[in-house]
């Protein structure tokens, strides 16, 4: 008998010593699934994509210049993220930014630079790539001064200006190199400097990231995230009751709220700053052209009546075009009231006696649809037939950014919580649909333009404020868009799961799983 090499030795000897421990470490790797409302990915590139689903994912993946402090919204709390510290020129226009040293981008795509942070600021800018051009429609120039200094240079000064360089929409921070290198697939191979990276992607049913052993501020205590696309509200509460999933996103209503409350060793969140769901009417698009239109459908919805279907300890009426909760909202704004008589009239003068049909295009969304069929119940009241063309979420957001709907139902969150940037992606003419730089504006409205730009860089923070409360007394004067109601975005997680901070608000719509989260064994 041939007697065993020293390799099938020390081969046996690891399989008695260690095998037991390779099934420990095995078993102790920490694995978070979550489950979210939407049936599939739309894109992970933070410069694009504006569904609800992927930006929750966004902060996971990437760093800003700047950053709230995780769980806060204070405007106090902004502290360096990717920057290490800033100087504002005298005259207020350029801003040089320090940059920390050594920070890896993930997949393997090199460390990330001054090149990198101006390809990132520039490509947020072009209103051919960026959902969110218009916002960086201020920057004259940004140029790398050296490895790690960045200087902006503004058009004119922008006292609000780091609240676009943080880690949320526009102002997160990509690879040159992997934007480059990946062309169409950085879809789905997203690449960041943040705590966790893209592993894979199973089309329509999970995401799958991995902790970031570089990442700057130190490796994850989770190991990996399993993110599950659950669009059944009932399915996704069946996976979490299972055990299946850790964390759900949760249906905009007080009934989910106080059944899944009751589960034992569950905590439901409701996640600031609050979003606004508003009817934009599209001024382009006949018979919303004629104002009298417009205003028939102002007149024709019961914001009470939409609250007490939400549930009261869910949603508030809204009290104007910008978010409750917001600097700069006019909490007084002059809303029209519901008043079925004086609709009808406005249609009756408009030369609708019989009625009018207005189209959308909606999502199938569980969240989304189930209000807009008690906005078409109320307009029906009024003699106005609102049909609907249900598609799912991705086609949803496609189709209404192409201008293919007289009606858009949007919930707008997940915003820096100032009445500067919604006014602007919402109301600005700059951002209309089908302009150079459009972002959200669906309702083509562009009676405040003036009042929104003044606001921008304003100094004195009474006047200021005075430019936001016209904007929005003008705004609801032309009947861009109806506001509805304001709510929090809900979330049921396991009591195991302790994010390192109270999760009070986020930017991102969602938590924010960062290195600090920790999940105790089941």
């Amino acid at each position: 008998m041939r007697a065993p090499t020293a390799f099938a030795l020390v081969a046996a000897v690891l399989t008695v010593a260690t095998g037991s421990d390779f099934r420990r470490t095995a078993a102790a790797e920490t694995v978070l699934s979550v489950g979210i409302h939407t049936a599939q990915l739309g894109t992970l590139d933070p410069h694009r994509t504006g569904s609800t689903a992927d930006v929750i994912v966004v902060p996971w993946l990437f760093n800003g210049l700047v950053r709230f402090k995780p769980g806060q919204l204070d405007l106090a709390a902004i502290e360096p993220d990717l920057a290490t510290g800033w100087e504002l020129s005298a005259d207020e226009l350029t801003w040089t930014f320090k940059l920390r040293q050594g920070v890896k981008f993930n997949q393997g795509f090199g460390e990330m630079t001054s090149d990198d942070v101006v390809f990132s600021l520039l490509r947020a800018a072009d209103a051919k790539i960026s959902a969110f051009a218009s916002d960086y429609a201020g920057i004259a120039s940004a140029v790398a001064v050296d490895r790690y200094t960045v200087r902006v240079t503004l058009k004119a000064p922008n006292p609000n200006f780091l609240t676009v360089l943080m880690n949320y929409q526009g102002g997160t921070i990509v690879s040159r190199r992997a934007v480059e290198e990946l062309g169409e697939d950085y879809r789905i191979k997203a690449v960041g400097t943040g705590p966790f990276t893209v592993t894979g992607y199973q089309n329509g049913q999970m995401l799958n990231l991995a902790a970031n052993p570089d990442y700057f501020r130190g490796a994850p205590r989770i190991d990996r995230i399993v993110y599950r696309y659950l669009p059944s509200d009932s399915s996704r509460e069946l996976a979490y009751r299972a055990g299946e999933i850790d964390v759900m996103f949760g249906p905009l209503n007080q009934r989910w709220t106080d059944r899944v409350s009751a589960i034992p060793d569950t905590i439901v969140d409701s996640i600031q700053p609050k979003a606004l769901a508003q009817l934009h009417l599209n001024a382009t698009h006949k018979p919303l052209d004629d104002i009298r239109v417009r205003q028939a459908v102002v007149h024709a919805v019961n914001r009470p009546e939409l609250a007490r279907f939400m549930g009261r300890g869910v949603a508030a009426e809204a009290v104007s075009v910008v978010p409750a909760g917001y600097i700069g909202i006019d909490a007084k704004a002059p809303l029209p009231g519901h008043d079925i008589a004086r609709a009808k009239a406005l249609l009756k003068e408009a030369g609708y006696e019989n009625g009018v049909t207005i189209k959308a295009v909606h999502t199938a969304n569980s969240t989304m649809l189930p209000p807009m069929e008690v906005v078409q119940a109320q307009l029906k009241r009024a003699g106005i037939d609102l049909q609907m063309t249900v598609v799912d979420h991705a086609t949803f957001h496609a189709q209404i950014r192409k201008d293919l709907s007289d009606v858009v139902y949007y919930h707008a969150g997940g915003r820096f919580p100032s009445a500067d940037i919604f006014l602007t992606q919402f109301f600005h003419s700059a951002s209309a649909v089908g302009a150079p730089t459009a972002v959200v504006n669906f309702s083509h409205c562009n009676v405040a333009d003036r009042e929104i730009e003044g606001a921008r860089t304003e100094r004195d923070a009474a006047r200021q404020n005075a430019l936001w409360k016209e904007a929005q007394r003008k705004i609801i004067e032309a009947a861009c868009a109806v506001p509805l109601f304001d709510v929090p975005l809900m979330w049921a997680r396991r009591n195991s799961l302790d994010y390192g901070f109270a999760p009070v608000g986020a930017l991102s719509l969602g938590h924010l799983i960062t290195e600090q989260a920790t999940l105790k064994a089941k």
